[in-house]
């Protein structure tokens, strides 16, 4: 199809595991599968810990992975999440005091998490990073990363970007302090060749993050293009673009329902995909192989799940999976 090639024109990403339909339990308690391992692993409890705000389909897509992984395997996965770095950390040390077999997390703001992962970590419990902190992991005991590398995604959006002839482009920043949104920024910047603008809104008030991107761009109409760093914002912008009477591109990072309808009917350019899915799925058999077979994967490497680019050309083929929730 053509969706290899545009999928995987900016990073090679790591071969691992194919994943399977979706769940949308709040965790998942798999019991016998149908396969050799689930017996054996059935006994096993994960928690997945991350940064998603309530309602950002982004992380609805990582959890669906996660919880169809620990389905496919026989394993207890417990999903939760908590936009504020404080909370995360307390729910992380509230699975430590749990006694669960293995945590993933993400790490958006890593400093605010380091003393509960690696009180984790000293407690012998196996952790995967996942999706922002990559830099990190390892300073703090994990055993894997599983992501893209956020500098690299963004130039590949600025080459992108480029190639279509954008030569002042906003960047929307949603969380405050989330190191990987910046790395994107700053990558975007390498890509296009000059300076991008960047743009601080709130991923809780999409609302108010209209009304931002709407007046920055009345106030300055030589830019020509604007970059999202989420697909919730990327729907948003499109409609700030027309208030303020702006021909400025759409481009954004990660997909969701709004953003694949607005490739197919031109209102955005393109999408960097990530293949959160993947974000889900992989650390829960990684942490399964550590609990099994004492298996790390990625050899002290992140496991790269993008980026890529979703666009005219591959956006039909990507569209039904979308809607199931796995992409």
């Amino acid at each position: 199809m053509a969706g290899p090639k545009r999928l995987l024109a900016l990073a090679v990403a790591t071969p691992l595991f194919l994943a399977a339909a979706c769940t949308t339990d709040s965790s998942s308690d798999g019991g016998d599968s149908g396969n050799g391992s689930s017996g054996s692993s059935g006994d096993l409890s994960f928690a997945v810990i991350t940064h998603g705000s309530a309602g950002d389909a982004f992380w609805d897509v990582v959890q669906n992975g996660a919880e169809q992984a620990g389905e496919d395997l026989g394993i207890s996965v417990d999903y939760q999440s908590d936009g504020d770095p404080q909370r995360q950390a307390q729910l992380i040390d509230a699975a430590v005091n749990q006694g669960v077999d293995g945590i993933v997390v993400s790490m958006a703001n890593p400093d605010a998490l380091q003393d509960s992962v690696e009180a984790a970590v000293d407690a012998g419990i196996p952790v995967v990073t996942i999706n922002s902190g990559g830099d990190r992991s390892a300073e703090f005991g994990a055993i894997g990363h599983v992501g893209q590398d956020e500098a690299i995604a963004g130039q590949g959006a600025g080459q992108e970007l480029a190639a279509e002839g954008a030569t002042k482009v906003l960047c929307v920043v949603h969380e405050a302090g989330n190191i990987g949104l910046e790395q994107r920024c700053s990558g975007a910047s390498e890509g296009l060749g000059t300076d991008v603008t960047s743009l601080q809104v709130d991923i809780n008030d999409l609302q108010g993050a209209q009304s931002t991107i709407a007046s920055q761009l009345q106030s300055d109409p030589a830019i020509d293009a604007v970059l999202t760093l989420n697909s919730a914002v990327a729907a948003v912008a499109v409609t700030a673009a027309e208030d303020a009477g702006s021909d400025a591109r759409v481009a954004t990072f990660d997909l969701n329902q709004d953003v694949i309808s607005g490739i197919q009917d031109g209102s955005i350019a393109f999408a960097v995909d990530q293949q959160q899915y993947e974000q889900g799925y992989l650390p829960i058999v990684m942490l399964q192989l550590y609990a099994k077979n004492l298996n790390t994967v990625g050899g002290g490497q992140p496991v790269l799940t993008g980026p890529g680019i979703v666009d005219s050309d591959n956006v039909d083929e990507i569209a039904d999976l979308a809607s199931a929730g796995t992409r």
